[in-house]
């Protein structure tokens, strides 16, 4: 397939998640916006996220945990735990990712690896098969 999913950097959250590629943001019904995206009606898991609402977040430039003194903190390393372990992906690696190689090259990385090679649906994060053609994610 030649075609490529194409992610903005505002889909990337603090965290180093990429809405894009959420359930939460791929669903039609009770669609979430995106942790950067301000927006009353959002779940409120999304709205009271600690990391997002972390007030050392709001002294950086970048808007990402990595330029934290404590990075990464036990949230970061609970939450990237299960993200390793159920979804497959490090959130931590991401914000690494993005701190050594800027957000362009992150953006340029995800958008491989979250197409369908078969039929360039965007891949879930939270999900084992592409919603479109059912192609197995390895």
């Amino acid at each position: 397939m030649s075609t490529k999913v194409v992610f903005e950097s505002s889909q990337i959250a603090p965290c180093g998640m990429n809405c894009g590629s959420c359930l939460g943001y791929l669903r039609e019904r009770n669609r979430c916006p995106g942790c950067r995206i301000i927006f009353n009606d959002k779940a409120k898991s999304r709205v009271n996220c600690i990391i997002r609402n972390c007030p050392r977040l709001a002294g950086g430039t970048s808007g990402f945990c990595y330029e934290c003194e404590k990075f990464p903190c036990r949230r970061m390393k609970d939450l990237d735990k299960r993200y390793r372990t159920k979804y497959r992906t490090s959130l931590i690696e991401n914000l690494q990712m993005i701190s050594a190689k800027g957000i362009g090259n992150f953006l340029e990385f995800e958008a491989a690896r979250r197409t369908c090679p078969s039929c360039g649906t965007v891949l879930c994060v939270h999900r084992v098969n592409c919603p479109q053609c059912n192609y197995a994610i390895s």
